[in-house]
């Protein structure tokens, strides 16, 4: 089971994460984008840190929406309504729940994915966070399905999101910024990706270092 505990404790980490990854993120995006992604997720990650507090008797849908709405009205771009979608999607399958199944994690993934795609059209292979969180969440689903425990269902949920990141650099962009540079867009490595996967990273490595 993951608990509410260990969730908030997986979104101060991770604000910590992407303050650390802010100029790699950034980087990354000055390559084919407008050079603030890791400025933009930095910021918003901040805001939901300042909000952690007062969500300890929240239940994990309730969270979620926090994370979500906080998101949108703090960050720029792109980033701020796909994470935002992405949250607000996965708060409506777990309300009132204070733990999770590894088969409601699965469902967390899966409505990620569905945010995602609803919010950005994106399709796989078009060079976005997709091409991190939708094999991740195939993995997990699989890795279950062959009798996995939910932390080693992570755990190839998190590989598969590092080698879909990691795939997106020959890939010719086809949506956002980075698809005005058409064949310029290849040899990138994908900064929405690239922030799914430390997402993702960090969950795992929240959960498996729990008590």
């Amino acid at each position: 089971m993951i608990t509410r505990e260990q969730i908030l404790q997986w979104l101060e980490t991770l604000a910590g994460v992407l303050e650390d990854n802010q100029d790699y993120l950034s980087e990354l995006d000055a390559a084919i984008g407008d050079g603030d992604h890791g400025i933009n997720m930095n910021r918003g990650f901040q805001k939901v840190r300042t909000q952690l507090p007062n969500l300890g008797d929240r239940d994990i849908g309730g969270i979620f929406k926090t994370v979500s709405m906080t998101l949108i009205s703090s960050v720029g771009g792109a980033s701020g309504p796909l994470y935002g979608t992405l949250f607000l999607r996965s708060s409506m399958g777990v309300g009132g729940k204070s733990e999770l199944t590894p088969e409601e994690m699965g469902g967390v993934l899966q409505a990620w994915v569905e945010g995602v795609v609803q919010r950005g059209k994106a399709n796989l292979g078009d060079k976005t966070m997709l091409d991190a969180l939708s094999p991740a969440s195939d993995a997990y689903q699989q890795a279950l399905a062959q009798g996995a425990s939910g932390i080693e269902a992570l755990q190839q949920a998190v590989a598969a999101a590092e080698a879909g990141m990691k795939n997106t650099i020959p890939l010719v962009a086809k949506k956002g910024r980075a698809s005005y540079l058409g064949e310029r867009s290849a040899q990138h490595q994908d900064p929405g990706a690239t922030s799914s996967y430390l997402m993702l990273k960090t969950l795992q490595e929240t959960v498996a270092g729990s008590p």
